[in-house]
């Protein structure tokens, strides 16, 4: 009786496989890939990594706060405005990336484009390592990415062995982009290995200025060796996302009218842009509505004003309401593909090199830097696409206007002391940032420098463990407690006495 039975069920199931197997042949889409390749991997990675965390007019206005270029002009006090979050917490999300990095080189084994790929994942390890390192402290970055070999609790690594693996790792992307070739799936460069190779030098001067507290002789003679080598970012090699008209691909602001109204450039951002008859105000802002009704005209200095990011929410309102502050310009929400996502740009590299001067790691002209940095940040918005004269209230930035810029205050103070001649620098530097939903560098760089002076009411901020100073850093996820938390306990002791706060100062601050 059992054989009886078997051999139907036999036959049954050979049916229903051949069955699925026909269905399965017919409803096969031609035009949908059926395996994977290195270059959809990379073009989904870089989407992931260098696109604004979540799409949209709100998070995007609230993206733009900790670096105080604007403030919000609502009621509802925003935690990203007065010195804390919603969610104090870092991520070591970026790690999870390693395992399909990895993946990517892997698929690219025995073609032309291995080495560019093997460069690519080099560098956004780096890239992601130097991120979490800032943000956190001691970070497991020798063990990232070994989850696969067994490794599911990876120990803390110190933070200077941190940055130097990642100074060592942007060294090696360099060298494999060297012997690399054009590659697919590049959303930046467009699979251009020579301009990843600049990129790589770029990012290790940026690195070992981060550390400028704690930088070695050694480490001073690498940066002056990356810079003499000279093979680092032209104007044309700007690192940026590009927003297109594709609604998959727009700018995060795009028709975020409900929120501009409600958005407003702070003060800082303001007084130095009119202290320096820098025209950028005009591509930053709309002029404040009781100075025109006062009679001033929209391309005079002297009708826009800035919003103080220190005031209280509800006095803020009060203010937008009388019409007091200058908005966020309108072009911001008139055209869907808007501003590229700055990244990295030429401008970033020549002040980094311009204050590297100025502390004596290298010879040079530091003005020549500095007047080079502005010169390309002024041409970038004088060919923006999104930069319409009907959104320019008169000042369009033209070549003429740049080649006279250096006047006044904007000249480089050479008869000033180096602080005065830093606070040019780091302040050209932090205004690169201005609405990019990317200011978390500029507060760190204001953490490390003091520049540009952040304001700090203890009446209105909402640090909750000391509302008198700025916070340092972020804490750690707190899944680290529950799946690695021998290693988690370890660090917060090793650093900050056991204590895992926003307050407590990292390694590269010390």
């Amino acid at each position: 009786m059992k054989k009886l039975f078997y051999i139907p069920l036999a036959i049954i199931v050979m049916s229903v496989a051949s069955s699925c197997k026909k269905f399965d042949e017919l409803n096969t889409n031609p035009d949908v890939p059926t395996t994977v390749t290195p270059e959809l991997i990379s073009a989904q990675l870089m989407k992931d990594v260098y696109r604004f965390w979540n799409v949209n007019p709100t998070d995007f206005g609230s993206g733009n706060l900790w670096a105080k270029h604007t403030a919000m002009l609502e009621t509802n006090p925003n935690p990203g405005q007065y010195y804390y979050s919603y969610y104090p917490y870092g991520s070591f999300g970026g790690f999870q990336k390693l395992t399909n990095l990895k993946r990517m080189v892997e698929l690219a084994t025995g073609n032309p484009t291995e080495s560019s790929y093997k460069g690519l994942a080099l560098f956004m390890k780096a890239s992601a390592g130097f991120n979490m390192v800032t943000d956190m402290g001691d970070i497991p970055y020798s063990d990232a990415g070994k989850a696969e070999e067994g490794n599911t609790t990876p120990k803390y690594d110190k933070s200077a062995d941190v940055f130097a693996a990642i100074l060592n790792d942007l060294k090696a992307a360099e060298e494999a982009f060297a012997t690399g070739v054009t590659f697919g799936g590049d959303l930046m460069y467009g699979g251009n290995p020579v301009k990843w190779r600049r990129l790589c030098n770029a990012m290790q001067l940026k690195v070992l200025q981060t550390i400028s507290k704690k930088i070695t002789t050694e480490q001073k003679a690498r940066f002056a060796a990356i810079v003499a080598a000279g093979n680092l970012l032209t104007e044309a090699d700007n690192f940026q996302l590009v927003y297109t008209e594709n609604t998959n691909a727009s700018h995060p602001f795009f028709n975020g009218e409900n929120r501009r109204i409600v958005i407003g450039v702070a003060k800082q951002v303001v007084d130095f842009l009119k202290l320096n008859n820098d025209r950028r105000l005009f591509y930053f802002a709309e002029p404040a509505p009781y100075k025109i009704t006062g009679g001033l005209l929209e391309n005079d200095y002297n009708a826009y004003e800035g919003a103080p990011t220190e005031l209280s929410a509800d006095q803020l309102a009060l203010n937008r309401a009388a019409g007091k502050y200058s908005l966020i310009n309108k072009r911001y929400v008139a055209l869907r593909s808007g501003d590229p996502k700055l990244e990295f740009t030429y401008a970033e590299q020549c002040f980094i090199i311009a204050e590297a001067i100025e502390e004596g790691w290298l010879s040079g002209s530091a003005q020549t830097y500095y007047e080079n940095g502005v010169k390309a940040i002024l041409k970038y918005y004088m060919t923006l696409p999104s930069a319409t004269p009907a959104n320019l209230h008169g000042m369009a930035i033209t070549q003429s206007y740049i080649d006279g810029y250096f006047t006044g205050e904007a000249a480089y103070k050479t008869a000033g002391t180096k602080a005065d001649r830093l606070q040019q620098i780091i302040t050209q530097r932090w205004l690169l940032d201005f609405f990019q939903g990317n200011s978390l560098f500029s507060y760190k760089t204001f953490l490390r420098t003091g520049l540009p002076a952040f304001p700090l009411n203890s009446a209105t901020s909402m640090n909750p463990d000391d509302p008198a100073v700025y916070p340092k850093r972020w804490k750690y996820p707190p899944s680290e407690l529950t799946t690695n938390e021998t290693n988690y306990n370890q660090a917060v002791t090793d650093q900050f006495g056991g204590f895992d706060g926003i307050n407590k100062v990292p390694w590269y601050l010390q």
